[in-house]
């Protein structure tokens, strides 16, 4: 039952920002930048009863994947600028994130 209302409450909020940026596409975008999926698995987390260091692991493995996810959107971003078709863009945008994310994660476990 608890699964169903975690899909429920996140699909009715992922149904609002997408009306809302159908409406007022810069406000939807500042809401749609916030890391909606993180504080939602955050707070489920939490509900389930997580501990506080499984909920700070949780964070910082978020904080050490934002980099992979800033360039995905910067390369979808330039790619739907020069009108490259949005499958296209979002494909490239996911192959950049995951070559960034193991270049990173090869970097911090040879060296940290």
């Amino acid at each position: 039952m608890f699964t169903l209302i975690k899909v429920v409450v996140s699909a009715l909020l992922i149904g609002f920002i997408t009306w809302l940026a159908r409406l007022f596409p810069t406000y939807g975008g500042y809401i749609a930048a916030l890391p909606l999926v993180s504080l939602l698995s955050l707070v489920w987390l939490y509900v389930q009863g997580e501990t506080h260091n499984e909920l700070s692991q949780f964070i910082t493995s978020v904080l050490l994947g934002f980099p992979a996810t800033a360039l995905m959107l910067f390369i979808v971003l330039q790619l739907i600028k020069s009108s490259t078709p949005i499958f296209v863009c979002l494909l490239v945008g996911i192959a950049g994130w995951a070559v960034w994310l193991g270049i990173q994660t090869f970097v911090l476990n040879k060296f940290i």
